[in-house]
């Protein structure tokens, strides 16, 4: 911190209750009120230097003893006018970052200028805030950070402009030095959590201290301190868009507070609300347009928070068009955005919009390179056969990532259905509409679909058959592993063609894997074959589904109420299986002869069913 003292003499003013004087031998004969304040003057030191107190003392009458002066609305205040008095009368006076804005404003109001003295107290401040105060990182934030109670004389003197391009100077100048910054040695933090409802980031550089060193120490501002300066930063060209990034989230984590879904009521209304508001879309504007310069969970929580403060739809459209360019690196507890109406837990809506904003932007198949044809084919073909190669190979390239990524993508909205599937209000068609935004291929396995499935099918046991067998419709009986197959054989929420197809195909599968059938059609076996293929390459997490807390396994069916006695009630009832079920009746007889795990499920299945009805 950097101090300037000007004058000479100790300081001789005294205070009684609303009145201040300067101890002097000679009478006062000026008196001036600053903010219910009297202060007990001399006419010839202060006039000597302001020229406000001149044209004021010439317009007022004389009185016989004191002439008095009203400075209503003085900038800073009566310190600010101490300050200024004790110049004139060439108290010694002690300059800093702290107070150099409002002595600046206080000597301006004044007008001690060059024009009255020279030297006066305008040139000697602006001299120390240039050649000093400016130079200096931390003296440089808290002189803008003063400028608040004086906005519009910091704005019209050009203090506000003068400090936003010194830190932007020295930034930009460095981005990645690190000893200028005093948060860090001051305290280290942990963690710099957004709290909206969801959990922080771990801060990747507060240990190492080698990145946005000035992160935090910009944070102390004040949102349009802070916009400014970071606008500054931005169209200097030379900070890093991850830098930039990472100084959004840190402030995001210091000033977004705790946001709750009892906000929603009075979101509106709130001042509390509204400044948060303002804070949030002006972070949102802020963001760099390079992709992966902030974290997908950073941006899914800044949209939380913006769905819980009601911001302004272009600000969370854009936030779901960025979320959407890197889907693939969110997980399941990020996508969990309350909703704002009362109908639903979640935001599905906003889910399924950022979803398709995903699969429009990883629509990039591999192309062939253009072959240019005409006089100067061969020349071309010899001077860039290389390139056209590279350029074969990186557009493979990426389209196996855009491969790679849907496939994770199509592993969280799987896991997210899950979660979703819980809530009592969430419509069929939503929920639908989500699982069949994925392609097929990008679903290596049906497990967790049918776990999120199953789920849903538990929490809504008011479907009728239409809308089990719509829910059941995007389920492919062909990629569910043999633990969930026979989760599935003994399922009664499920419709009866599911759980027809699901013995077919696991039989059918066990047959194949045997050698012990050979007349299946060709086309069921290319099926089968092309499933094994993709289970080979499925990670093997993918292949449980046992979780002991959701008691989801096989041993958590075999009870009376889960026993299968219905099968012939079912066929009769499914108008829909009918006459395909009797055309296979002979193929599924074949697969039941064989003597297998699958055989056994399917003939103890029938048996049951036989029997029942027997006894009826």
């Amino acid at each position: 911190m950097k101090f300037m003292k000007l004058g000479s003499r100790p300081d001789t003013f005294y205070n009684s209750d609303s009145v201040r004087s300067v101890s002097s031998e000679v009478s006062s004969d000026l008196v001036v009120q600053v903010n219910g304040t009297r202060y007990l003057l001399h006419k010839f030191p202060l006039l000597s230097k302001c020229l406000r107190l001149q044209r004021l003392c010439s317009e007022s009458p004389d009185s016989t003893h004191h002439q008095i002066i009203q400075l209503p609305d003085f900038p800073g205040g009566t310190e600010s006018f101490e300050l200024c008095a004790k110049f004139c009368y060439g108290i010694t006076i002690t300059l800093s970052a702290y107070n150099i804005v409002s002595a600046r404003c206080a000597a301006e109001y004044l007008q001690m200028t060059e024009d009255v003295e020279k030297g006066n107290l305008v040139y000697k401040l602006d001299v120390f805030l240039n050649s000093c105060i400016l130079n200096g990182w931390k003296d440089s934030i808290i002189t803008l950070q003063s400028t608040k109670p004086f906005h519009l004389w910091s704005e019209d003197l050009g203090i506000t402009s003068r400090c936003i391009e010194a830190i932007a100077s020295k930034v930009l100048s460095n981005p990645l030095k690190v000893s200028l910054s005093h948060s860090y040695s001051r305290r280290g933090r942990d963690r710099d959590d957004v709290s909206c409802n969801g959990g922080g980031e771990s801060h990747r550089n507060n240990k190492t201290g080698g990145k946005g060193w000035w992160a935090e120490d910009l944070s102390e501002l004040g949102i349009d301190l802070y916009w400014r300066t970071m606008i500054a930063l931005k169209s200097g060209g030379k900070v890093p868009a991850n830098l930039v990034g990472d100084a959004l989230r840190v402030y995001a984590a210091k000033w977004l507070p705790s946001v709750s879904r009892n906000l929603e009521k009075d979101a509106d209304s709130t001042p509390s609300n509204s400044k948060s508001r303002l804070l949030l879309e002006s972070i949102i504007s802020l963001l760099p347009m390079e992709r992966n310069s902030v974290s997908c969970s950073f941006l899914l929580k800044l949209l939380k928070a913006a769905n819980i403060l009601r911001a302004s739809s272009s600000s969370r459209t854009e936030l779901s068009r960025r979320i959407g360019l890197q889907l693939d690196e969110a997980t399941v507890p990020d996508l969990m955005i309350p909703s704002s109406s009362n109908d639903m837990i979640y935001d599905v809506d906003v889910i399924l919009n950022i979803l398709e904003q995903f699969m429009l932007q990883s629509q990039s198949p591999p192309t062939s390179p253009v072959h240019v044809k005409g006089r100067f084919e061969r020349h071309r073909r010899s001077r860039s056969a290389n390139n056209g190669d590279f350029e074969l190979q990186e557009s493979r390239r990426s389209s196996s990532a855009s491969h790679s990524s849907k496939i994770k993508v199509a592993k969280l909205v799987d896991g997210y259905l899950q979660e979703i599937a819980r809530d009592v209000n969430l419509p069929l068609s939503k929920f639908t509409a989500l699982a069949e935004a994925i392609p097929d291929f990008a679903r290596l396995d049906h497990d967790d679909l049918y776990k999120a499935i199953d789920i849903y099918l538990k929490s809504h046991p008011n479907l009728n058959k239409t809308e089990r067998k719509r829910i059941c419709r995007i389920l492919d009986c062909k990629k569910l592993s043999m633990e969930v197959c026979m989760h599935a054989a003994q399922n009664e929420l499920l419709p009866l063609r599911v759980v027809v197809q699901v013995l077919f195909f696991e039989q059918a599968r066990a047959a194949m894997a045997g050698g012990q059938l050979t007349d299946l059609p060709s086309n069921i076996k290319a099926l089968l074959a092309a499933q094994d293929d993709v289970a080979s390459r499925a990670p093997s997490t993918n292949r449980s589904m046992v979780q002991p807390e959701d008691q989801w396994s096989v041993s958590g069916l075999k009870s009376p109420k889960s026993s299968l006695s219905t099968l012939r009630m079912k066929l009769a009832e499914d108008d829909d299986l009918g006459e395909n079920f009797q055309a296979n009746s002979s193929k599924v007889k074949q697969l039941c002869s064989l003597p297998n795990r699958p055989k056994r499920m399917f003939s103890k299945l029938w048996s049951s069913n036989r029997s029942a009805s027997e006894k009826r």
